[in-house]
């Protein structure tokens, strides 16, 4: 039975390891480049608390709803706040993680309940961006319309990849490698590699959209009006209908479903 107050060095080794954190499919860059570093604190502290992997998840989920409800109101410090949340947002995705592995206790369900939770929060963000592009909850309009189809969008991309999933473990093949996803034909490794050096899915992730409002919020108070939030929203529009067209296209091309 291990310590519920081992040394840091024992934390990391056993819960970052190597395979995951220097994955870049694996980790989120800001939990390499910075929250990684404080979760391991935190997970140290809590660890010894009554509290499974699966409640630090829900916590999770309910902080990120939280800062996705606060960003729908108009202001800059609103988005100041939605942006805070998310960071702690971050913090505990990392650390119900690293709870379940020092405790050996990785399941299915955390996985799914862990998957869910980004799904709803990053989704929940974006419609949020719409009605805070309108006015606020009393003034809903074009933009919250504008919100929730980016938000359907984003969702079905999530789709798509998890789709491939399913459709290889229908086919019964096995799971597939960072080489089966590189498209076969010339033009469209061309087109991979343009968006790998500018990730325009990243605008649609709930970390890289909550700094991008706080940024839009300050062009906001600047202007006197919504401009900055309305050029966000409708870049992250643009962003999801690409990710959502090219995403299939992509793994179509590619060796991932043969």
């Amino acid at each position: 039975m291990r310590s519920s107050q081992p040394s840091l060095a024992e934390l990391r080794a056993i819960t970052q390891p190597p395979e995951l954190v220097g994955r870049r499919s694996a980790e989120h860059w800001a939990g390499r480049l910075y929250m990684r570093r404080v979760s391991a604190h935190v997970t140290r502290r809590v660890l010894g608390l009554p509290v499974t992997p699966n409640g630090w998840t829900v916590l999770m989920i309910v902080v990120g709803v939280a800062g996705a409800a606060i960003l729908a109101v108009p202001g800059l410090w609103t988005a100041v706040a939605a942006a805070l949340a998310i960071q702690v947002y971050l913090l505990l995705d990392c650390v119900d993680g690293e709870v379940a592995r020092w405790r050996r206790t990785t399941s299915a369900a955390g996985v799914y309940l862990d998957r869910l939770g980004h799904y709803t929060v990053e989704a929940a963000l974006l419609a949020a961006l719409g009605v805070r592009v309108d006015g606020g909850y009393a003034a809903i309009g074009l933009g919250t319309v504008v919100g929730l189809a980016t938000a359907v969008l984003a969702l079905l991309s999530k789709a798509e990849t998890d789709l491939v999933v399913v459709a290889r473990t229908s086919a019964g093949l096995p799971t597939d490698s960072e080489r089966d996803a590189a498209p076969r034909t010339g033009t469209l490794r061309g087109i991979r590699r343009v968006f790998a050096l500018v990730p325009v899915h990243r605008v649609i992730g709930g970390i890289e959209l909550s700094l991008l409002a706080v940024v839009a919020a300050v062009v906001d108070t600047a202007a006197g009006t919504s401009v900055g939030s309305r050029t966000l929203l409708g870049i992250a529009a643009a962003a999801a209908a690409i990710v959502a067209v090219g995403h299939p296209v992509a793994i179509l091309s590619s060796q991932r479903l043969r």
